[in-house]
């Protein structure tokens, strides 16, 4: 087992953050993910505006409930399904350690004083001209 980026540990794929980006990865279910970002959806409404037939958007749902990123509720005699928030914060989670650390070198890279200006960058209006 390693430790993941969030704490937990997993054996090589099984952390939900790595889950949910291999099912994002297949091209169908993110376009079933991104039209469950619009509202939850039955089957019928999803394989409606996806080029795959009804049993494999429910293929694609299962991974993507498993994956941790779709919820599912019986309505009647449908299944209504929506993006679950657990699984996009694990996702958030994810990138924002990314965005974190650039943001954190771009900050390091303004405050340091007697930066060499780049001679192909025109001086900004803040800047004194060398």
């Amino acid at each position: 087992m390693r430790p993941t980026s969030f704490g937990s540990t997993s054996t090589d794929a099984t952390s939900l953050e790595a889950r949910a980006l291999q099912a994002l990865a297949d091209p169908t279910r993110r376009s079933i993910f991104e039209l469950l970002g619009r509202g939850p959806r039955s089957v019928r409404a999803l394989a409606e505006d996806v080029p795959v037939s009804r049993p494999a958007v429910s293929q694609h749902l299962k991974v993507l409930r498993e994956s941790g990123l779709v919820t599912v509720r019986a309505e009647g005699t449908r299944n209504v399904y929506a993006l679950d928030p657990r699984g996009l914060g694990a996702v958030r989670d994810y990138f924002d350690q990314f965005w974190s650390a650039a943001l954190t070198a771009f900050a390091a890279a303004v405050d340091r004083p007697g930066q060499p200006q780049d001679p192909n960058v025109p001086p900004g209006p803040y800047q004194e001209e060398s």
